[in-house]
């Protein structure tokens, strides 16, 4: 079984870039997406059944901002939006998929690079969001959160850690909950099969910098120990331009 996850920055945007013709080439189970920045009613859900897949939708509240929605072609036995928390809720950041075997959580946390409130919002989040995920093991043992997590969790993860060690994604607090997070039973999947550096998820559209791989590794499909035996391969798809993030690929049993 083959999940995805892609922050596409705009589905609208994306598809203009040609993400259809490639989510037809490419031909995931299932496919999270964050960063939609639309209503399910503002894009032609005809392109996507046509494909087999159906859609769940859980935009933000604000027009054109942030939401996650999920693309399967395996119908869920139950689905949930949000995290029942309304502050993080409005903003369309969680959305969980139940199938036979596991459940499949498309997530986008928050960026706290405009500024310290949102920097504190960011923090609250993580908080907010380890306590809700640590309860939810307890019935869903099997769980995978992927999405774009907005953090880089260890030097290797992003192209220069001296001069961004002080940067809204990498500071000491955020690698820190990280470190909580993956000791409390998850597994970072693509670490688990590639340890090799310059393997990144996000470009900063300055600087020229997806053409020089000055990259950050911020987007994740993280699995809960109780799925280790099978996992089968995880890759990031980079040559893929359809946003300023690229596809992060997942493989199951």
């Amino acid at each position: 079984m083959k999940l995805i996850s892609y922050n596409v920055n705009g589905i609208r945007s994306a598809i203009t870039k040609g993400f259809i013709d490639w989510l037809k080439e490419e031909n995931p189970d299932i496919i999270g997406l964050q960063e939609v920045k639309a209503e399910q009613k503002d894009i032609d859900s005809a392109i996507f059944k046509d494909l087999g897949y159906e859609l769940y939708w859980n935009p933000a509240v604000k027009k054109g901002y942030s939401g996650v929605a999920i693309l399967t072609k395996i119908k869920p036995k139950s689905l949930k939006y949000g995290m029942g928390l309304s502050k993080y809720d409005d903003e369309g950041r969680v959305l969980q998929a139940d199938f036979d075997g596991f459940s499949f959580i498309s997530s986008y946390f928050p960026s706290g690079t405009t500024g310290d409130i949102r920097q504190q919002f960011k923090y609250e989040f993580l908080d907010d969001l380890y306590g809700y995920i640590k309860d939810l093991k307890k019935t869903n043992p099997t769980l995978i959160l992927s999405g774009d997590y907005n953090i880089c969790h260890k030097p290797i993860d992003i192209h220069n850690p001296v001069s961004n060690k002080n940067s809204s994604g990498f500071l000491p607090e955020e690698r820190a909950w990280m470190d909580k997070f993956t000791e409390s039973g998850f597994i970072d999947t693509f670490r688990y099969f590639n340890s090799s550096p310059h393997q990144y998820s996000w470009w900063s559209f300055r600087a020229n910098a997806r053409a020089k791989n000055l990259g950050w590794r911020i987007d994740y499909h993280m699995a809960t120990k109780e799925l280790q035996n099978r996992l089968k391969s995880a890759v990031i798809l980079q040559e893929i331009k359809h946003s300023d993030h690229c596809p992060i690929v997942l493989e199951i049993e």
